[in-house]
């Protein structure tokens, strides 16, 4: 499975990924579900907001239990975010067939569209609308850096744009969504533990901050007559980095757009995007507080206008305690260990589920704490204890 996977969506120069919503790679990936549920002989279906589900089991039954993750990334994204849980959990299926498991609850398998937000701004958009945390109106107004609306980009895809919302009685069915993951960090690599269970979601958001100036020419214009908006930008990203540093949270300027764009001129508009997560709340307000009052002085020092709005937001966010501790004492009942618990600032499809259902979630060491980019890494023994990890909670779970 790994392997068929892993050449699609594979950028020759950088190495990543860029397996971006409902464009020709994700419709590889997409067919590659289904062609991996159909030889499995699960009933394949494709729900409303374009996520992807194989079933075990009727799942009118009520009451299932749910595993898989996502199959996009980010502009050149590493090869394990997202799809290890989808190929682990086919694989933890595979498991549990050759163990001669007897289901006493509905499985499924799910793939959930567009999670990591790397075309439309917006992360999370097949669970979000599933859960109705993002609404019809809001999501046909997202629209990509080519002006690309998402309605636009389903239905070019072939699916209905107009058939997306809110899917309570789906739902309903589930009773336990459980989501493996490469962790994003090196928590486990330190502790020397292969598997690990997580604990919550810091809480995080995306914050863009519009510099408007004046466009000039960059050799004849003076120092003084110029309302260049790339200082104060260039200010605010450096302000930043200070604010995170004496907080203890992270706060990351990784997108730009600048306007218009020229070697030699000034620019009129300078776009940055900024990503924040802390350990609670209070301190993330903190440092996107400090951060928009140095962009503010800033931008009135070279008289130049800032705007500030906030694209998403994602509170803290704690996985159900009981799923959460079954899923350790499932994990640690032969050996007698204590499995790590630990919380990550990255989101999930699982954080946004775990205000309708329960939800838990499983990490993969990676040895080189990389993630978002090439170099993210697991070894094949660690994939493999995931496999085997995710088997038994779902035994654990589903099974007799």
């Amino acid at each position: 499975m790994w392997r068929d996977l892993a050449a699609i969506g594979r950028h020759a120069a950088s190495g990543g990924y860029r397996r971006f919503a409902w464009t020709a790679a994700d419709a590889e990936c997409r067919a590659w579900f289904e062609e991996q549920a159909r030889a499995r002989g699960l009933m394949y279906e494709v729900d409303r907001n374009g996520n992807q589900w194989a079933w075990l089991g009727d799942p009118a039954r009520g009451n299932a239990v749910v595993t898989g993750s996502h199959l996009d990334s980010v502009p050149d994204g590493g090869a394990f975010d997202g799809p290890l849980g989808v190929v682990s959990a086919f694989a933890a299926l595979d498991e549990l067939r050759g163990r001669n498991a007897r289901f006493t609850r509905p499985l499924a398998v799910v793939n959930f569209g567009d999670e990591e937000g790397a075309r439309f701004g917006l992360a999370c958009v097949g669970s979000r609308l599933t859960a109705g945390r993002l609404t019809v109106e809001q999501a046909h107004r997202l629209t990509d850096g080519d002006g690309i609306t998402l309605p636009r980009a389903m239905e070019a895809a072939g699916y209905d744009p107009e058939a997306i919302g809110p899917d309570p009685e789906r739902l309903a069915r589930i009773g336990a969504f459980v989501e493996l993951h490469i962790e994003q960090g090196r928590a486990l690599d330190l502790t020397g533990d292969a598997v690990g269970v997580a604990s919550a979601i810091r809480p995080h958001g995306r914050w863009r901050f519009d510099f408007r100036g004046e466009a000039n020419h960059a050799g004849t214009t003076r120092t003084s007559d110029r309302r260049d908006p790339m200082l104060p930008y260039a200010e605010t990203v450096l302000a930043a980095r200070r604010e995170a540093e004496r907080t203890g949270a992270v706060a990351t300027f990784g997108k730009i757009a600048v306007e218009p764009n020229g070697v030699n001129a000034i620019p009129s508009l300078v776009r940055g995007w900024l990503d924040s997560r802390a350990v609670d709340q209070q301190t993330l307000d903190t440092v996107v507080g400090g951060i928009e009052k140095a962009a503010r002085a800033s931008a009135a020092a070279h008289g130049v206008d800032v705007d500030l709005v906030r694209e998403s937001f994602t509170p803290v966010v704690e996985f159900d305690h009981a799923l959460r501790d079954e899923l350790a004492r499932i994990l640690g009942k032969d050996t007698g260990l204590t499995v790590p618990v630990l919380d990550t600032g990255a989101g999930h499809d699982a954080g946004i589920l775990a205000g309708s259902i329960p939800t838990a979630m499983l990490f993969v060491r990676n040895p080189t704490g990389v993630s978002h980019a090439p170099a993210e890494f697991a070894a094949e023994d660690d994939c493999v204890a995931g496999v085997r990890a995710l088997a038994d909670v779902l035994e654990g779970l589903a099974c007799a």
